[in-house]
């Protein structure tokens, strides 16, 4: 396996029982990405993150880390990872300062300082003790313990849950850092503005299955856009008929209005044959791109 692949699954598949969790997952994250993973609650984020991390086992196919075998090099893979739970549980009777030093001399040390300015950032109140926290400041130390050690690799499960606006953008830029430092970001979730924001790739996954794996920005090229094109006199509407991708054409006086479904190019060019004063592209949300996966659009067939 190349040295930039960091996560590899091929055919990954767990069954509880006769209950899907995942069926036949290829994955490949390259070194220093953000890779989003995409889905709702039960679609199967958290079932293929658990296998890469051998907590539970896979019914077929494998998956590897770094290069290693997921299984066979789990306490060596564990080593260089930092993972969030998104179903986050602590020591109650501990403080946020005592779990950290706790979980920092299991891995050998730690460098306080650098933890004490993650916790500054994220405003930690660490002498308290967790069982008196609230789930957004718990969620502040679960990213702590994550981040802490700097890994080469993260894996974060559902990581905003619970984090305020003003700590949201806190961690946003604590990811930008991580990727410029060249290390590797899997991040699952279901707030689709979040990983639009933060992610290079996203993969999105239906009912234990992969739909697909692409960029932002390839994702929004085949999605579908509200035009607004204002016109300097106005048009006749039987010059904007058949064509490709177009549909849902409202013509008043000097204004249409369409939806576009994938590239701009014919209805550009339509409207380039009279005066255009102004054109508005209303572009599409991660959201709007989202729901017309799951509500067939170009996978009905899956």
């Amino acid at each position: 396996m190349k040295n930039d692949v960091i996560i590899n699954t091929t055919k990954l598949t767990k069954y509880y029982s006769k209950q899907l969790g995942i069926a036949e997952v290829d994955l490949s994250v390259q070194r220093g990405e953000v890779f989003g993973y995409l889905g709702p609650n039960g679609a199967g984020k958290t079932t293929t993150i658990r296998t890469l991390l051998d907590f539970i086992r896979p019914t077929s196919g494998s998956a590897a880390i770094f290069g290693l075998d997921a299984r066979q090099g789990s306490v060596a893979i564990h080593r260089r990872v930092g993972y969030l739970n998104g179903e986050l549980a602590l020591y109650d009777d501990m403080t946020g300062e005592q779990l950290l030093r706790y979980l920092g001399n299991l891995r050998g040390g730690l460098d306080w300082q650098y933890v004490k300015e993650l916790a500054a950032r994220f405003q930690c109140d660490l002498p308290r003790r967790i069982q008196g926290l609230s789930l957004g400041n718990k969620q502040k130390l679960g990213l702590l313990q994550a981040f802490m050690h700097k890994p080469e690799l993260l894996i974060l499960d559902e990581p905003t849950n619970g984090l305020d606006p003003l700590m949201q953008h806190e961690f946003y830029d604590l990811l930008a850092e991580t990727k410029k430092e060249g290390r590797t970001i899997f991040l699952s979730s279901h707030i689709l503005p979040e990983v639009e924001k933060v992610c290079d790739r996203v993969g999105i996954i239906r009912q234990g299955k992969l739909i697909t794996v692409e960029t932002i920005e390839s994702l929004k090229s085949h999605s579908i856009r509200q035009l607004e094109i204002h016109f300097a006199a106005p048009v006749p509407a039987n010059k904007f008929t058949n064509i490709p991708g177009v549909r849902d054409i409202v013509i008043r006086d000097n204004l249409l209005t369409c939806t576009v479904v994938g590239s701009l190019d014919a209805m550009v060019k339509a409207a380039a044959r009279f005066e255009v004063a102004n054109i508005i592209s209303h572009e599409p949300s991660l959201e709007d791109i989202f729901m017309t996966y799951y509500n067939g659009g170009k996978n009905d067939a899956e």
